[in-house]
């Protein structure tokens, strides 16, 4: 499969360039990026040709990779399945939930493949935790906490003009969704949201088996207290989900597989751009209840 990347950010150069460039199964064929100096050093990196026009890249591929800022991305994204062309995403799908609901429903109508790069759920032993934990009846009760030091810290991603705009929650907040979600099932509402320090929110959440869940996400934690942590407690006892042995790279690659096959098979992945949308949806509300507005849960 052909694939171009859409993108030459901090997260492109770290986590995508490489991963496509390493896949057996892909061919790495192009790089588009909104300044074409940066996509033309990113693809003289890798040998591959920097696009100017990102339609002439959509015609010379059979998927995209999506590394740009998620506002950027859902319309690309829609252009791209419009075009045939799979599609290899990054959280959050969009900062709206019209944007996402349009990106499902083109990549529906064009009987393309997606795939959304939530790092967790591709990670080795996070996705072996969170399928046996899926399995498991009888939980009553889950916490977690995403806390990252981004504005506190010397990250690549502090200059981000969206993450500060939009912080913890909609940058951590799906990943803590993507984990809850398989395990205690869809959110029926969110019943609280609160504000915390700096960029830092507080969420309670009810889940269709049941159980409840709470989140504290924060971008601007001190270095120290950064990480991340989650709990599940019910019948069976308590289950914590274990560290990572490995980076974002090895986890994008597992993306890519889950992306080629959806492709080869017709069959939806559980990170699909459905599933992103609904992610969307659940961070919408959230924040419509940060600002005091009547949230529409979706």
């Amino acid at each position: 499969m052909r694939i171009g990347l859409l993108g030459t950010g901090p997260w492109a150069r770290a986590a995508y360039a490489p991963a496509l460039a390493g896949h057996t199964g892909l061919r790495f064929a192009g790089v588009w990026g909104r300044r074409p100096e940066a996509a033309g050093s990113l693809a003289g990196e890798y040998g591959v040709r920097a696009y100017e026009d990102v339609d002439a890249l959509l015609a010379d591929v059979d998927a995209v990779a999506v590394a740009l800022p998620p506002a950027v991305q859902a319309g690309m994204a829609v252009r791209a399945a419009r075009a045939g062309r799979h599609l290899l995403l990054d959280k959050p799908l969009a900062l709206g939930a019209a944007e996402a609901r349009a990106v499902a429903e083109a990549a529906e109508r064009a009987g393309v493949a997606s795939v959304v790069f939530f790092t967790t759920r591709f990670q080795k032993e996070p996705e072996a935790w969170i399928d046996e934990q899926a399995a498991v009846a009888g939980w009553f009760t889950a916490r977690a906490q995403w806390l990252g030091a981004v504005f506190t810290a010397d990250s690549p991603f502090a200059p981000s003009p969206w993450r500060r705009e939009k912080g913890a929650l909609w940058d951590v907040g799906p990943h803590a969704l993507s984990v809850l979600l398989p395990v205690l099932g869809d959110v029926r509402q969110v019943l609280a949201a609160a504000h915390g320090p700096a960029d830092t929110v507080h969420l309670v959440l009810d889940h269709a088996t049941g159980a409840s869940s709470t989140l504290t996400l924060s971008l601007t934690a001190p270095p120290a207290a950064a990480g991340a942590d989650l709990e599940l407690r019910g019948d069976s006892g308590v289950a914590l989900l274990p560290r990572s042995s490995e980076g974002a790279v090895p986890a994008l690659t597992r993306a890519a597989d889950a992306l080629l096959t959806a492709a080869r098979t017709g069959r939806p992945h559980a990170c699909d751009a459905g599933f992103g949308l609904r992610v969307t949806e659940i961070l919408a509300a959230a924040e419509a209840l940060l600002a005091g507005a009547p949230a529409d849960q979706g």
